[in-house]
């Protein structure tokens, strides 16, 4: 398995207005698209992105439903050389001052149209805004880091503990520094979260023609079989986290 995080989805409302706002103030461009017949999903990401460096993928359902945020995910987040310089950028844009980087020495956080949270991070690598983890919510650490580890072959490479939490950041072992990881959040107060159906999943890859083997190992591994390559046409499948994040599995 490769396991190299490919994509985060979060759905959202207003195609049109969410795709102007990523195009406008992170400079995306729209990296492939597909209309089906009852939802259109976009993938977005800068024009200077890495060939490892993840997508944004929007959801839009046409039935014109409505989401929840929930509290099991977090937030995605992108990288900029300077914290202060691109939040003031946004600032002047028009964009929504939530978590100004004075509340937040050396992060910041926005929100897009829909309310999915953005955290800013200054990193020396990677494309300005390109993805650099996503934020997840678990109930227990120990149980989540150890299915990452078994079931993707995830490593930890950054931890961080707090007086009421810790944070907990994973990907592939060799993989590069301009790839998404995923960041855990453990909360010591033992609360539960919702999931919400505002956010979708993360996305892992596997080599080409070999989905069917990797679906073989992770159900080897105690994955959940919660939706299996032959139920999505052998083009992708899907699991869940013991958390009950769900992770589709991508050949590329």
């Amino acid at each position: 398995m490769d396991g190299t995080l490919d994509h985060v989805m979060m759905r959202v409302e207003d195609l049109e207005e969410s795709l102007s706002w990523y195009q406008t103030h992170f400079d995306y461009e729209e990296k492939s698209r597909w209309e089906a017949e009852t939802f259109t999903n976009v993938h977005l990401g800068p024009a200077d992105g890495h060939e490892d460096a993840a997508t944004l993928e929007l959801t839009y359902n046409h039935d014109g439903r409505s989401y929840t945020m929930g509290d099991a995910w977090g937030h995605i987040a992108v990288r900029v050389e300077d914290v202060e310089e691109a939040y003031d950028e946004l600032m002047d844009e028009g964009v929504e001052d939530y978590r100004p980087p004075e509340e937040n020495p050396g992060y910041a956080f926005v929100k897009d149209p829909d309310g999915h949270e953005i955290e800013i991070v200054e990193r020396d690598h990677g494309a300005r805004w390109s993805i650099d983890h996503t934020m997840i919510r678990v109930e227990d650490a120990e149980e989540a880091i150890g299915w990452y580890t078994r079931a993707l072959e995830y490593e930890m490479f950054r931890r961080s503990e707090h007086s009421s939490f810790a944070l907990y950041f994973l990907n592939p072992e060799d993989a590069p520094a301009e790839a998404m990881s995923v960041e855990l959040t453990y909360n010591y107060d033992g609360g539960s979260y919702e999931l919400g159906d505002a956010w979708g999943h993360l996305a892992v890859r596997t080599e080409e023609g070999t989905l069917e083997d990797t679906w073989e190992t992770l159900m080897q591994r105690d994955a959940e079989d919660y939706r299996d390559p032959e139920s999505c046409d052998y083009n992708y499948a899907f699991t869940k986290d013991p958390d009950g994040h769900e992770i589709e599995v991508v050949e590329r």
